[in-house]
């Protein structure tokens, strides 16, 4: 009796242990095939035949539709480059230049993966309409009230996610660091 009642404990236990990593894989994804430089971070084989198990069942459970590898790469950021989460109620710059793309979009998101709710109806900014500096940079701001030049409103949410989507672009499953793919900055700055 005590061997059957070990068996059926050991089958529960495993049982357990093997679905909680499931979810866990499928709704926070594994770092297998990752590109991380700086706070942005992409899974360049999300979009093709080679895409690993955890990130198919991931994209499968959420239900988005990943960029093709021959189409660009999307790069996501939920933290600034001092690895402080983004928040809705702080000020966030995102300045510099973006890798050579023929197009990209910036977009704001929640934690879930919706877009935004905001009063002006801007979700984000695209490579030709974004205000630039003469040096061909630019500098949006992130952040919950109205600012000038390139605003992005938060709508005062407590945790957000940024994805900067390339589209044509030469980064990809070759790419490694700063220096081959140059990625915007994002910096926390009149946080209460």
């Amino acid at each position: 009796m005590r061997l059957i009642f070990i068996t059926l404990l050991a089958l529960a236990l495993a049982t357990a242990v093997g679905l909680g990593s499931t979810y866990l894989t499928a709704t926070r994804g594994t770092d297998l095939g990752t590109l991380t430089i700086g706070a942005w971070t992409a899974r360049p084989k999300a979009g093709s035949s080679e895409i690993d198990p955890y990130s198919r069942a991931s994209i499968a459970r959420s239900g988005e539709l990943p960029v093709g590898t021959g189409d660009g790469i999307a790069f996501t950021a939920t933290t600034d480059d001092k690895n402080k989460p983004l928040d809705g109620r702080c000020d966030v710059i995102v300045s510099g230049v973006t890798p050579a793309a023929r197009f990209w979009t910036l977009t704001l998101f929640d934690r879930k993966g919706h877009l935004v709710a905001n009063s002006l109806q801007r979700y984000g900014f695209t490579s030709q309409e974004i205000v630039r500096g003469s040096d061909g940079g630019f500098e949006i701001r992130v952040a919950a009230r109205s600012r000038a030049g390139n605003w992005l409103p938060t709508g005062g949410i407590e945790r957000y996610a940024l994805m900067l989507r390339l589209y044509d672009t030469p980064v990809g499953v070759a790419t490694r660091t700063q220096r081959d793919a140059p990625m915007p900055a994002i910096t926390t700055v009149n946080c209460p």
